[in-house]
């Protein structure tokens, strides 16, 4: 029987599973750097604990994204799959500035 999906992951570890960043290690950088929030709050802690539910803050090349978790996965899932680990949501004030 397959294992049980977890009630809380490593940021970078969720970040790796939900295909964000290619490489684990990459994720951890990305943390250190300043570049997440959860639920608002600033983190530099790669070991910091996600929970469904959980909003977070991204900032990437691509640009800043905000997703809310609504899954966690405790391997690497395929990008279809990854994607439901998540939603996206649009920031109020990005919408009048559209």
């Amino acid at each position: 029987m397959p294992p049980a999906d977890p009630v809380e992951l490593r940021l970078d570890m969720f970040l790796w599973c939900a295909r964000f960043i290619p490489d684990r290690a990459a994720c951890a950088r990305l943390v250190e750097g300043g570049a997440v929030r959860i639920n608002r709050q600033p983190t530099g802690k790669p070991h910091a604990r996600v929970r469904v539910g959980d909003v977070l803050t991204l900032r990437l090349r691509t640009g800043v994204r905000v997703i809310k978790v609504t899954a966690l996965s405790a391997r690497r899932l395929s990008a279809p799959q990854a994607r439901l680990l998540y939603e996206e949501i649009v920031e109020p004030a990005l919408l009048h500035s559209a």
